[in-house]
């Protein structure tokens, strides 16, 4: 694959504003960073397949990544090229498949409609809905280890640090270290830059947990799945279907995760320190 140039490409652009506030009115004009998003067209040569609102960088990740937790690969083998193409409106992110990946892309004649919420929203019908095609025994995880995650984070997010504006995910080892971060204006977009790195780098997806400073959603349980980590830590809440997912799944889902605590939904693995196991009651 082609070395990235994500660096020709601004993770964020500094916008003129003027403060006010609601009792003295409108105070002196200055400048803000905010995050840029742009339109991403994935293109599995030659047929356009999504547009997906994302920060222009980590764009090689996120091409592998994406590939692979919508069911377009089975391995960063299957992609054979990925080069990046400017347009006024945005971007093209052209991704060469091997010929049996890119037959059975075809015969899927799937299309997304994509926002920076996105999750499954190409899908035709109820039916469609990816099916549960693995259960994990439920990961063993250490609250020291989630804290340890949890303290580091922040020196991990130089976007957000900049613009308080983009989601993270992250790959921490057992013992909380964290090993890879991935940030998106898209929450869905930073845990396929993340998922797309660890394919490429040949991680281990028993080696750790998954970390998001998102709200956790079906979506992000499903790629975690895909991916093959048993275990997902998300700093807000997830929802009923996130819940209902990690259950089939067998995963341990770690949510409102705070530096004084979280908390421990679905099919609960072993979480050292005082915390009981076992099924959470939806």
């Amino acid at each position: 694959m082609p070395p990235s140039d994500d660096q020709k490409r601004p993770a964020f652009i500094r916008s003129r504003t003027r403060t006010f506030d609601y009792t003295d009115g409108i105070s002196d004009a200055g400048t803000r960073s905010v995050p840029v998003e742009t339109a991403v067209n994935i293109v599995y040569a030659p047929v356009p397949f999504a547009v997906m609102m994302a920060t222009p960088q980590d764009l090689e990740d996120f091409a592998v990544g994406f590939s692979f937790t919508e069911g377009m690969i089975d391995g960063v083998d299957d992609i054979r090229d990925i080069a990046v193409e400017e347009d006024e409106r945005g971007l093209r992110l052209i991704v060469s498949l091997a010929a049996d990946k890119l037959q059975r892309h075809l015969a899927r004649a799937r299309k997304i409609a994509g926002v920076t919420a996105c999750g499954v929203c190409g899908i035709d019908d109820l039916a469609s809905l990816p099916q549960v095609k693995r259960r994990f025994s439920g990961a063993a995880l250490r609250a020291d280890a989630i804290a340890a995650a949890l303290g580091q984070l922040r020196k991990h997010q130089p976007l957000s640090v900049e613009t308080s504006a983009t989601h993270a995910a992250a790959w921490c080892a057992s013992d909380g270290t964290i090993r890879a971060v991935r940030e998106d204006v898209g929450r869905h977009n930073a845990l396929d830059k993340l998922i797309g790195h660890l394919l490429r780098t040949k991680a281990d997806p028993a080696d750790g947990f998954v970390l998001i400073t998102s709200r956790c959603s079906f979506e992000m349980v499903e790629k975690t799945a895909v991916f093959g980590a048993s275990a997902l830590v998300a700093i807000s809440a997830p929802t009923s279907l996130a819940i209902e997912r990690a259950n089939a799944y067998g995963m341990t889902l770690v949510a409102i995760a705070r530096a004084d605590g979280a908390m421990v939904f679905g099919n609960a693995g072993e979480i050292i320190s005082k915390v009981v196991t076992g099924e959470i009651t939806r």
